[in-house]
């Protein structure tokens, strides 16, 4: 008997955010957070970019794909809990002035426990109320 299991889940390939205000999310993530736009948005409203080896996907509320999902989401009811992305290497003072510098209020740093183990990781708000955390390997 084999101990394989039929589903072996190695990391995670995208997320999906539904956004109200879609070009301005698209400059929030790349601009901000340096994951460049690698598809659309085109006429579906989708925006696609790159995190490292993962996806953060934008979709319009209002577009087709958008509505699919039910009610537009708010700062008081947001979409998820949170999204943690990886940062490689870790500069704790360049990330903080980073965020400061487009009037993004952080967190203080912190251990927390991710995929990589512990490690220093900040916590924000994008600019919809979505929050993010971005985290160092330990």
């Amino acid at each position: 008997m084999t101990n394989a299991k039929p589903i072996n889940v190695s990391r995670i390939d995208h997320i999906v955010l539904r956004v109200k205000d879609l070009d301005r999310m698209i400059r929030f993530y790349s601009e901000i957070l340096g994951c460049p736009l690698e598809r659309g948005p085109g006429d579906e409203r989708l925006a696609q970019l790159r995190a490292g080896d993962s996806l953060i996907d934008l979709v319009d509320i209002d577009s087709e794909l958008g509505r699919l999902a039910g009610d537009p989401p708010a700062h008081n009811a947001p979409n998820m809990d949170h999204v943690c992305l990886l940062v490689e290497p870790w500069n704790e003072a360049a990330i903080i002035e980073e965020l400061r510098a487009h009037g993004v209020a952080s967190g203080d740093v912190e251990s927390r426990y991710g995929a990589t183990g512990f490690g220093p990781s900040v916590y924000f708000k994008d600019p919809e109320g979505n929050t993010v955390e971005l985290k160092g390997r330990g």
